[in-house]
């Protein structure tokens, strides 16, 4: 029987660093670092009754609302909103045109897990 040796270990760092080349990965992090300021954006009340779900189409983010009460008063702030947002866009060389909210996408944090 053919001996195996197990000596091409890849360090945690080097797989991290190959995955962080691949413009999809790259994308992906970046949309998420830009969720990440949702709270600043919304404000307290809001960002405790909604949060960012997806992007859609490359530049329309999807928020997801604890009730149509929500969506309704953030659809009412979408300007506002946008131009809050302006600046962390703009930092992470992104584009976002629209915010959509939706109620339906709702789920709590405490069923989830």
């Amino acid at each position: 029987m053919k001996k195996i040796l197990y000596t091409k270990f890849k360090n945690i760092d080097e797989i991290i660093a190959e995955m962080a080349k691949q413009a999809v990965i790259r994308k992906a992090m970046t949309r998420a670092n830009l969720c990440k300021f949702w709270n600043k954006v919304a404000g307290e009340k809001f960002a405790q009754n909604s949060k960012p779900y997806s992007m859609i189409k490359g530049s329309i983010m999807v928020i997801a609302c604890k009730t149509p009460v929500v969506a309704q008063e953030l659809m009412l702030k979408k300007t506002q909103l946008l131009v809050r947002f302006k600046p962390y866009v703009e930092s992470l060389n992104m584009k976002l045109t629209d915010l959509r909210f939706d109620a339906k996408k709702w789920v709590d944090d405490e069923t989830s897990q």
